[in-house]
């Protein structure tokens, strides 16, 4: 089965880019990222903070299969509305330092948008690190539920 977002890791660089087409408008593709409730749906995480504007914050929370809890957070630099969030990253009790997080919304057409996630780590070894891991199926899933949940909200 083709993922359907693509991650692109350049040699010799600490960052990834992320893209995916999305059969949404851009103002619900957005959305997906900026309510709570929405959020909450897509990334089966429990929203305990996020404070949507320069300066802002967020924190979420999930539980994993054996009932663990699991805290990420981060600082909110950036927030224009149906174009681009910059963000902070970081994922209590695991040895990933803080990344920053580009994300960029673009309309395509009246019914399809993209969005493009650039991901800046502390070193090439992180990322590196972060590419042995199941990401690429992680996100790719991830981004498949928000096409569900938000494509009922047309």
């Amino acid at each position: 089965m083709e993922l359907k977002t693509k991650i692109a890791a350049e040699e010799g660089k600490q960052e990834l880019t992320i893209t995916r087409v999305f059969d949404l408008p851009v103002e619900l593709l957005f959305r997906a990222y900026a309510e709570p409730e929405i959020v909450e749906q897509w990334m089966g995480t429990k929203v305990l903070k996020l404070d949507n504007k320069k300066h802002g914050g967020y924190i979420f929370e999930t539980t994993d299969p054996k009932g663990n809890k699991h805290v990420f957070s981060g600082a909110i630099h950036e927030f224009t509305p149906r174009k681009s969030i910059i963000r902070t990253f970081e994922m209590e009790n695991t040895p990933f330092d803080a990344q920053l997080e580009f994300l960029e919304f673009e309309e395509l057409t009246h019914e399809t948008s993209q969005l493009t996630i650039k991901i800046v780590y502390k070193s090439l070894a992180m990322r590196d690190q972060m590419l042995q891991l199941p990401f690429a199926q992680g996100i790719n899933m991830a981004h498949n539920t928000l096409q569900q949940v938000v494509s009922k909200l047309k």
